[in-house]
């Protein structure tokens, strides 16, 4: 009986380190991959910018959008990560900030009469700094523990980025209103016992509040890391 419970507790033990192995794989190539996709977009981003000046930024969603869109449509998976357990993270911030800026991109940065104004060259700016300074801090912490630079940078840097980033969503969003008042886009006629005309251009003044609540909802997670990982840190080196 004991040699079988051993042999029971043996093999749950290998399909633990399998699955911490396959883990460890998968996340790795990821990270990767989004690193190297949101690379390329602020290389040709800036090689552009600086090959042709202003004249590049309408030009933007053309070069780079089709990269960019894979990336956000990918970073869907992170929600996948952490409910499963193979990324240690808040869910809820997450999710927030994924669902601001697939809506954004799917709804109204989608829209070809929108993609040549100069706020959407400034948010991809704005988003691929705050992937680039996200992904190589986790790649490094899968193999390695970071350094405090790329700590402080990951927890510190990022917020006023990412603040950033949410007011130019906000401001995306008041751009596009005029669009889809003349245009009429989403607008539709619901066939229900009681006619109900949804106006989009209303639910898109309706989300502002709930962006700016949710971006506030995200600080205040991501401050409460960077206090927890800056203290982490002043441990260690204490003990050290």
């Amino acid at each position: 009986m004991d040699k079988f419970n051993k042999l029971q507790k043996s093999e749950r033990e290998a399909a633990q380190e399998m699955r911490c192995s396959i883990g460890f794989v998968y996340l790795f190539s990821y990270y990767l991959l989004q690193f190297c996709g949101h690379t390329w977009i602020f290389s040709n981003m800036t090689a552009r910018f600086l090959s042709f000046g202003l004249d590049a930024l309408a030009g933007t969603f053309y070069f780079v959008g089709v990269m960019m869109s894979l990336c956000l449509l990918l970073s869907v998976l992170e929600l996948f990560h952490i409910a499963d357990g193979i990324e240690e993270s808040q869910l809820l911030p997450r999710l927030v900030q994924v669902i601001e800026r697939n809506f954004l991109l799917l709804l109204i940065i989608s829209q070809e009469e929108f993609q040549s104004k100069t706020v959407v060259c400034v948010l991809f700016y704005l988003w691929n700094t705050l992937h680039l300074i996200r992904y190589p801090y986790q790649l490094m912490c899968l193999i390695s523990t970071p350094s405090f630079n790329m700590l402080w940078v990951r927890y510190t840097i990022a917020i006023p980025v990412y603040i950033l980033s949410v007011i130019t969503e906000g401001i995306s969003i008041l751009q596009a209103l005029p669009y889809y008042e003349s245009e009429g886009t989403y607008s539709v006629q619901l066939k229900t016992p009681v006619s109900v005309y949804v106006h989009f251009p209303y639910l898109l003044m309706a989300y502002l509040p709930l962006l700016a609540a949710g971006s506030g909802l995200t600080v205040r997670s991501l401050l409460k890391e960077r206090s927890q990982s800056l203290d982490n840190w002043n441990k260690k080196r204490k003990i050290g």
